[in-house]
């Protein structure tokens, strides 16, 4: 009887499929039940982000069902831009400008690195191109074995941590911040 239970358990067991983890962000857990504001609130890399979002009033946009690929850069991508640009943006008179900036930050869908990969390999030119909730366009490209984005002003923004999977679309965390022209 006992043998019987040990087969059955490990017949179970074999036969329950295993998904990967998402990977931490900020450190924190990531959770694929949860949507991208729920996740990114936990993310110590994602603060100023965050409040952007808020700023701009778009966090319900980003809880909707979506899909969307949110390509999310890390507070020292924003501690990059030139002295005073946060606070600034974050006022309210700059309200369209930050919802731009951001907007232009998200696409439509829920691509996978993988995927962003193989359709930038498979172009004649080596780029995936997408068009932004803004409007605006972003491409993809592969450097060796790294993903970078490319926002319209020409700047690289490498993925740092990828396909970090959401209830309503993916994560793609980037180490810049996109800027539309």
């Amino acid at each position: 009887m006992r043998s019987q239970m040990i087969a059955s358990l490990l017949a179970l067991t074999l036969a329950t499929p295993v998904l990967a983890a998402n990977p931490d962000v900020g450190g924190a857990p990531m959770f694929e039940t949860k949507n991208i504001v729920e996740n990114a609130v936990n993310s110590a890399d994602h603060t100023t982000l965050v409040a952007a979002v808020k700023a701009a009033g778009l966090v319900d946009a980003l809880q909707g069902p979506g899909p969307f690929t949110v390509f999310a850069p890390v507070n020292d991508a924003f501690a990059a831009l030139p002295a005073g640009t946060v606070e600034t943006l974050l006022k309210p008179e700059n309200k369209a400008m930050l919802t731009k900036i951001l907007t232009a930050h998200v696409v439509a869908g829920d691509y996978t690195t993988a995927d962003i990969m193989r359709r930038a390999k498979a172009s004649k030119d080596g780029y995936f191109n997408m068009v932004t909730l803004s409007g605006d366009a972003l491409s993809a490209t592969v450097r060796g074995k790294n993903l970078y984005i490319l926002d319209e002003m020409g700047n690289a923004s490498k993925v740092t941590i990828a396909d970090v999977k959401q209830s309503n679309g993916v994560i793609q965390v980037v180490n810049k911040v996109l800027l539309p022209r």
